[in-house]
């Protein structure tokens, strides 16, 4: 222990301990009534179990467990001779679990107090939680949420992390990773529209929309402007959004591909985003129809949080266009240019994705590699602005090129000019 410290470890451990005694105590005191009726266990109880399990620790493994097994067995009478009508452990529980806290704050003091502070939480969100399970949350929504939990906590880690020539030198793990990703940006974008409503909600589905495809968002945005379930500004703002979300993609795609290129990419991601930002904020705040959200417009945000089929699509994509990547890297610039503008056609993000893998590899040079992520989203601007006008109309389809073809202009004059500083 260091001399200049006030405290020596088991004086802060016990102070610790104390605390979450405290804390916990004054949270079930609150709720354990009064008179005949009321909860055994209140702030005393909670602050006396959690000192004795953190002394009974310092002083003998084996004493704390006689210690441990004595809270048990008390909690356990307490629930026999509870009432009958209130079946709930949860008292009882967190009885054991305060002594276990306080056994923990003799060697982790720092874990001990921030579990401690979760158990409180917890107890003290007890009808918030009730709702949220019970009213709120869906029975979709639960279902989407286990099978999004199974894939990123269950199945990702299972999957070789070996990378492999011909996927572009991702491994099966980072490929499955990135459906892990964009299930994630989509369920983002519901719980945005549940939250805030369709006014808000709409623009940040949109902007969240587009780390799946901007190309489908776009082609959503415009269908909903169309049929006049959502006023033209708020559809403008969110289809331009989305193309910021291309531009943020490129990170989020070299922190899972290629690390390292996260630096590399960085100030090209800055400049193609603040454009579409910017647009699709000033689309956003010049939007008065108030209520602009139509019913059609909730029941987008009701749907199923999770398109599993469209994350699939978009990840069969990458894996396809990381072998054509692979197989045109042989054939220079030009030809690998080529092949990236043929993929982007469908998809900016697949093209793209694999680019970084080669150059996170060593097999491209970083002038190489920011050329062909802008040649990937003009190619793919040129698509999302068919896709507006034949999804949205004229006059919507007008709106979004403008704003992507502006976007172009300052994306390339800033790679010109760093470039031509550069040679």
């Amino acid at each position: 222990m260091d001399s200049r410290a006030w405290l020596t470890d088991s004086e802060t451990g016990l102070l610790v301990a104390l605390g979450v005694g405290l804390l916990v105590g004054v949270e079930r005191e609150r709720r354990k009534g009064d008179g005949p009726g009321r909860s055994a266990a209140g702030l005393r109880t909670f602050t006396v179990v959690a000192l004795v399990g953190a002394v009974a620790q310092m002083v003998s493994p084996l004493l704390a467990a006689v210690a441990l097994a004595g809270v048990v067995g008390l909690a356990g009478l307490s629930y026999a001779r509870g009432p009958v009508e209130d079946p709930g452990l949860t008292t009882e529980l967190a009885l054991v679990a305060t002594a276990l806290i306080g056994m923990l704050a003799l060697t982790h003091p720092a874990l001990a107090a921030a579990c401690g502070v979760i158990l409180a939480g917890l107890l003290a969100a007890r009808q918030w939680l009730h709702r949220f399970a019970t009213q709120w949350l869906s029975e979709s929504e639960l279902h989407d949420g286990l099978l999004l939990s199974g894939l990123a906590l269950v199945l990702v880690p299972l999957l070789p992390t070996e990378p492999l020539p011909w996927l572009g030198q991702m491994s099966p793990q980072r490929v499955l990773l990135l459906v892990v990703v964009i299930l994630l940006m989509q369920a983002g974008g519901h719980l945005a529209q549940r939250l805030l409503g369709a006014r808000a909600g709409l623009p940040l589905s949109g902007l969240l929309g587009g780390f799946v495809s901007s190309t489908a968002t776009v082609s959503a945005m415009g269908a909903l402007a169309r049929s006049d379930r959502a006023p033209l500004r708020l559809a403008w703002s969110a289809a331009i959004l989305s193309t910021a979300a291309t531009w943020l993609q490129l990170l989020v795609l070299a922190s899972v591909v290629s690390p390292q290129l996260v630096s590399t990419v960085g100030a090209l991601v800055a400049v193609g985003a603040a454009s579409p930002l910017v647009f699709g904020a000033v689309a956003w705040q010049r939007d008065r129809a108030g209520s602009g959200a139509t019913a059609r417009a909730e029941q987008v945000a009701a749907r199923d949080v999770l398109r599993l089929r469209e994350a699939l699509i978009v990840a069969a994509l990458l894996v396809g266009a990381a072998v054509l990547v692979t197989l045109a890297r042989d054939h220079g610039a030009t030809g690998l240019m080529l092949v990236t503008a043929i993929a982007a056609m469908a998809d900016a993000h697949a093209p793209i994705a694999s680019l970084m893998a080669v150059a996170g590899s060593g097999g491209l040079p970083d002038s190489l590699l920011l050329m062909g992520v802008l040649v990937a989203i003009s190619v793919n601007s040129v698509t999302r602005t068919i896709v507006a006008v034949v999804s949205g109309g004229m006059r919507f389809g007008v709106g979004v090129g403008a704003a992507l073809a502006l976007n172009l202009v300052i994306a390339w004059g800033w790679w010109w000019l760093t470039a031509r500083g550069g040679g």
